[in-house]
């Protein structure tokens, strides 16, 4: 691991102007490679923010949108409920990340994912999973990085991919 440090980044619940943002950061086939490819519609992502402040006042955590330095969007993480309940971790709680092209190799994911689990810990929960593409090697090397482990696999049921289940232990 690199002797550098993190950055500094901020979460902040996100806002109705945040779908606007996540969806510019995430109009990028790179970033969206694991993601179907392409961003989703601007309404996916209204839908989305406005589900995450909900997940926040009932549960004190949610996906949160990440600031860098500058205060400028570059992506979201934290956590939330498994939002499916036909396959995956279901009545889980999970931990995801998604960020710009532009931040990515800088230890933005790495600080952020690290704020997640100490504010989901303060907030009661006691394990976290995280799913991830099994082709997508670097979020493969954050849910490491995290001490997480793997547990189980799944395959998606629309695309029939092989998606990689890492948990850790909170309490």
């Amino acid at each position: 691991m690199s002797s550098r440090p993190l950055p500094v980044i901020q979460l902040r619940v996100p806002t109705d102007e945040d779908a606007l943002a996540w969806h510019r950061v995430f109009d990028d086939p790179e970033v969206m490679e694991f993601h179907g490819g392409r961003s989703a519609e601007l309404s996916e992502y209204e839908e989305l923010t406005a589900r995450q402040r909900k997940h926040d006042a009932e549960r004190g955590f949610c996906f949160w949108t990440m600031l860098d330095e500058d205060g400028e969007v570059i992506g979201f993480t934290g956590a939330q409920p498994w939002p499916h309940e036909s396959f995956g971790p279901v009545g889980e709680i999970e931990i995801g990340w998604r960020l710009a092209r532009s931040a990515w190799g800088k230890g933005c994911a790495t600080a952020a994912a690290r704020t997640t689990l100490e504010r989901v810990r303060a907030a009661g929960v006691e394990r976290v999973v995280a799913m991830v593409n099994s082709r997508n090697e670097r979020s493969i090397a954050l849910a490491r990085r995290l001490g997480m482990e793997l547990a189980e696999t799944f395959t998606t049921p629309v695309s029939q991919q092989q998606a990689l289940c890492f948990r850790l232990e909170l309490a």
